[in-house]
């Protein structure tokens, strides 16, 4: 006799079939899953009542596929159901023996229950016209068959079982093409492989094979043959004192596709209120579509070795996207959805931990192993300095120690607390930026403030500058950029002496000011043997303003440019003679002089041929 669903759980089995679970293929996942908790609870028993005489090696998983009638079983010799269960575990969508179970025996250890009968079983109607549960109960006389086509109701009856356990049998759809691969042998080992690899009991099938027929090595015969499909224990949950560096190399090669070997990968086993392990690797290398948008990043999420996600972007902020890995709670429901992730506090504190862990090993790389750290900032740091200019440098002070800019004195990159170390006397952090280091070294402003034996950190990449100008400051020294007008390094005698030349040079410097229209002009004594430097006035620098003009936008920056003349260079005295004799051959030289400036900050000239002609002009003199 047929029996209907309640009427909510009809509607339930409608939207969690087209709705809940769009990846048909968990439907293996799930009932696996199932198999497993059927086989833990007998387990569970044999621990507890010592009349049972069961093994945890006589437990296992068997799964099988019938071509021609078009099923796919999957079989467990766990504890098995009777009518009663069956009604109940069955015929209420939702309704969980597994969680009633784990709730009854919750103050009890050694319970490892990782599904529900319930939700999740039910997905198995996503690829099946027909499922049928044949379940006997350990220590039962009978058996009984539960069978449904979907919502419109199901039966139970009593069948012919000879040992404990439950077999699922799903008939598989044949509407669509798009299901014959749920009948496909290596498509089916696949699934298992990814979804129930680490399942602590053996999943079999008999896998067919083929080998040379008997005196005929030219022909060849297909047989069957047992095999253990899944991985059993996984590497995370192994202690790392058993583990070898190999073993460790090899699982990365193996599972995330990457034939280089990873610069360190980080175990841990967390115990206490909550649980999980997690194996995290750094590679060598970044991706090859690491920086562009298609690139998922995100750790593969298990519960209780059932994989739940193979992406989960929550758990790695996107500073840290680089990273490859694990993680494996007992705490996490199998059946918890994407959006359910995304507030659950769990996962949340998983992620905490992880992204602690992940720089306390990068800090412990740069000290210990500099140059696996310098590979790996070749590979990331552009992440780095990108996670802490964005959102505003909420996360400047996490991963400010990660930083590495290349050093005017030691010819290669370093860290700000190398920087602060040697140079503890400085009253700030001395900068310059450019495209190339040689090109920097080369800049007027570098050269002066090199010559006084100051460090200089070169920023070459587009982003250094907005970098340093979230951070501030670090350890309370600010930084400083050397073609800023607010660069003081003089002597208050040297500053008394330039101001009275500057204003004695008024006039003529207001007209120069207002021929080439720049925020300022002014005599410096910083420029050694170079004749001018631009200085910038404000927040956005002259490197600054050509990062934001390269960039596909409307608007036009610019910079509040000063031109900054040498006081002790012969152009100075050439200016003064122009100036009392010949204002407009002032005008002429004044917009050679700004050009050349402009030419060694790297930025365009309005108008070439207007610059190049007065230069002919002057030679021709």
């Amino acid at each position: 006799m047929k029996k209907e669903f309640k009427a909510e759980s009809k509607r339930l089995m409608e939207l969690m079939i087209n709705s809940i679970y769009t990846n048909k293929e968990i439907f293996l996942r799930e009932i696996i899953s199932n198999a497993s908790d059927a086989i833990d609870k007998l387990h569970y028993k044999s621990l507890t009542d010592r009349k049972i005489k069961v093994k945890k090696d006589d437990f296992n998983i068997f799964v099988s596929i019938d071509k021609d009638k078009r099923t796919l079983t999957i079989s467990d010799n766990g504890i098995g159901m009777n009518k009663e269960e069956l009604e109940k575990n069955l015929g209420t969508i939702a309704k969980s023996g597994s969680f009633d179970f784990k709730t009854e025996n919750k103050k009890k250890e050694n319970i490892d229950i990782i599904g529900q009968f319930g939700v999740g079983f039910y997905s198995a109607f996503m690829v099946s016209s027909k499922v049928e549960v044949v379940s006997k109960g350990f220590k039962e006389e009978e058996a009984y068959s539960w069978t449904s086509t979907g919502i419109d109701g199901y039966t139970i009856k009593k069948c012919e079982k000879e040992n404990y356990g439950t077999d699922v049998i799903l008939t598989i759809k044949d509407d669509d093409k798009e299901y014959d691969k749920y009948l496909d042998e290596y498509n089916i080992q696949n699934l298992i492989k990814k979804y129930s690899d680490y399942i602590t009991y053996p999943i079999k099938m008999e896998i067919t094979k083929s080998r040379p027929k008997k005196d005929k090595e030219d022909e060849f015969e297909e047989y069957k043959e047992i095999e253990v499909i899944n991985s059993l224990v996984p590497l995370w949950k192994r202690n790392k004192k058993d583990i070898k560096q190999e073993e460790y190399d090899t699982f990365y090669s193996d599972k995330f596709f990457d034939y280089e070997k990873p610069l360190t990968q980080i175990h841990t086993a967390a115990e206490g209120t909550i649980e999980y392990n997690s194996l995290i690797y750094i590679p060598s290398h970044a991706a090859y579509d690491y920086y562009s948008k298609d690139y998922e990043k995100g750790l593969q999420l298990y519960s209780n070795g059932v994989l739940i996600m193979e992406k989960c972007a929550d758990l790695v902020p996107d500073y840290f996207s680089f990273v490859k890995g694990v993680v494996d709670s007992p705490d996490l429901s199998l059946n918890i959805s994407r959006e359910m992730l995304q507030q659950n506090r769990v996962l949340k504190t998983i992620a905490t931990n992880i992204e602690k862990r992940i720089k306390s090993e990068l800090l412990n790389m740069q000290e210990k192993k500099e140059e696996d750290y310098l590979k790996f900032w070749e590979a990331f740091g552009m992440q780095i300095k990108v996670g802490v200019y964005n959102d505003f440098g909420v996360n400047k002070e996490k991963l400010q120690d990660l930083l590495m800019f290349y050093s005017s004195k030691e010819k290669k990159l370093i860290t700000l607390k190398d920087y602060i170390a040697r140079n503890k006397d400085y009253k700030d952090i001395y900068y310059a930026c450019g495209n190339t280091t040689e090109q920097i070294a080369m800049l007027p402003q570098v050269e002066a403030i090199t010559s006084k034996d100051k460090e200089v950190l070169f920023c070459t990449d587009y982003v250094d500058e907005f970098v340093l100008k979230t951070l501030m400051k670090y350890e309370e020294k600010e930084f400083k950029n050397v073609c800023s007008d607010k660069l003081d390094l003089d002597t208050e005698a040297e500053k008394e002496a330039l101001n009275k030349l500057n204003e004695k040079s008024k006039d003529m410097l207001n007209l120069i000011k207002d021929t080439i229209a720049v925020k300022d002009v002014k005599f410096t004594n910083k420029l050694k043997n170079h004749p001018v430097c631009l200085t910038s006035a404000g927040e956005i620098s002259v490197e600054m303003e050509k990062v934001m003009n390269s960039m596909p936008t409307q608007e036009n920056i610019n910079a509040e440019k000063i031109l900054e003349i040498n006081e002790s260079h012969p152009i100075a005295k050439k200016l003064e003679k122009l100036y009392k004799n010949d204002k407009e051959a002032l005008k002429e030289y004044s917009k050679v002089l700004y050009a050349q400036a402009r030419l060694i900050e790297g930025l365009p000239i309005d108008n070439p041929t207007e610059i190049t002609n007065l230069i002919c002009d002057m030679i021709a003199k």
